[in-house]
């Protein structure tokens, strides 16, 4: 990735962002005199900023500082060439603050004149946002938003269940999986235990087999878990405003799958163009999810990654070492992109189904006694430096391949897998 020094900039500026203004530090670098000013947040107001600055420094370069990496204000901000977008933690600057100022009094001007300094004096150590081609940022929306959805289901799916415990218990027990649509026109159909069992038999059949549930085993003992069925309670002060809440939750859940259909969609049309996508299909346990998810992980720039120990880093799967005297401790790395944790993370625990190597990995270090989280951190930390080597090279992953280089080096990890019978 590109290096920038102050000298690089006409000007060096700090944002102290906020919900309806900006406060702005303006660093001439000809003058080096400072300059306060607050604009709106309205998208007018950015643009025309971002204008003057053009004019007023006749095209060059400007830097601009801020405590985002995302949002309107670098979606605004992002289309102007002359403007280069540095990020900076929120916590770097209240710590900066607080270093200078021991009464902790916080005040926007000042935090974007600390933006300015730190531009000023450490800019080497600063991330640049740069943005990825539009494909991949229209698929790390997406997929970011799919997640979001999905846990969205997740929690609703939760208060249902929480809520059917209350007077209709019953039904969790006919339906194993609560995110279906099978399970949600049940509960619409009859929200209560008084109301299926009023059904005749054959409407309950007609229900299963027009939602595909064709095994007449399983939907014999439905009907007869329902017919024998004694309810939790007749107090209908219990069961109606817990009935109406059903319906209203089970509703939204009806919305949301719909929802994740339609992302799932989207995601699998934009991941289908992609040049890339033969690396990520290769990846064992990736699959139609996961995959996408990769892509827009690594993204198409090259460039952006000069180690796989940038990207173990900043996806928080490396951990943090810490000494002091003679004492030394590892801990989880707090500071970090949480998607992209998640993002590698699950994808470890799928390959332990699917690749020998990390099958392997994971039983040996079960073994050891190790518990399940650390040990699929442990497959993540090792995947990435797999996976930052295909991308670099842009070459599918080859477990066959991968294996002879470990035997080729002597790993203890084929040792073991011999030994065990694995």
């Amino acid at each position: 990735m590109k290096a920038f020094h102050i000298s690089n900039f006409a000007a060096l500026i700090g944002i102290d962002w906020a919900d309806q203004k900006h406060d702005i530090c303006e660093l001439n670098r000809q003058t080096n005199k400072q300059h306060l000013s607050i604009i709106s947040a309205k998208p007018t107001a950015i643009n025309a900023w971002a204008m003057s600055l053009k004019e007023k420094y006749k095209g060059q370069p400007v830097a601009v500082a801020c405590e985002l990496k995302k949002g309107p204000l670098i979606y605004a901000l992002s289309k102007f060439e002359h403007i280069v977008l540095f990020t900076i933690n929120p916590s770097t600057v209240a710590k900066y603050r607080k270093a200078f100022t021991h009464s902790g009094a916080k005040d926007d001007p000042t935090d974007a004149a600390i933006q300015v300094e730190l531009l000023e004096n450490h800019m080497s150590k600063l991330s640049v946002i740069t943005p990825d081609t539009e494909k991949v940022r229209y698929l790390t929306q997406l997929v970011e938003y799919r997640r979001k959805l999905v846990q969205d289901r997740v929690n609703l799916t939760n208060k249902i269940t929480t809520t059917l415990k209350n007077y209709y218990p019953h039904v969790l027990d006919w339906f194993k999986e609560k995110d279906t649509q099978v399970f949600c026109d049940f509960i619409l159909r009859w929200p209560s235990l008084e109301q299926v069992k009023r059904a005749r038999k054959q409407t309950l059949v007609d229900f299963f087999n027009q939602h595909n549930s064709r095994y007449p085993s399983v939907n014999e003992k439905r009907i007869e878990a329902i017919k024998q069925a004694e309810p939790l309670t007749t107090d209908k002060a219990i069961i109606s405003p817990n009935l109406l809440l059903v319906e209203c939750l089970t509703a939204q859940l009806q919305q949301l799958m719909l929802a994740i259909e339609r992302f799932d969609i989207e995601i699998k049309t934009i991941y289908k163009t992609h040049k890339d996508r033969f690396i990520f299909d290769s990846l064992p346990g990736a699959g139609p999810q996961m995959a996408p998810r990769l892509l827009a992980a690594m993204g198409s720039n090259r460039e952006r990654y000069q180690s796989c120990e940038e990207i173990q880093k900043y996806a928080g799967i490396a951990p943090v070492t810490e000494r002091s005297g003679k004492k030394k401790w590892i801990h989880w790395r707090y500071s970090c992109t949480t998607f992209l944790r998640q993002t590698f993370v699950e994808w470890a625990g799928q390959s332990v189904r699917y690749s020998f190597w990390a099958k392997a990995y994971y039983k040996q270090q079960q073994e050891k006694g190790k518990p399940h989280n650390t040990i699929i951190r442990a497959v993540a930390f090792k995947w990435i430096r797999i996976l930052f080597r295909c991308w670099k090279t842009c070459t599918a992953y080859d477990e066959s391949k991968y294996l002879e280089a470990l035997k080729s080096k002597g790993s203890p990890l084929l040792k073991y897998a011999v030994e065990s019978k694995f």
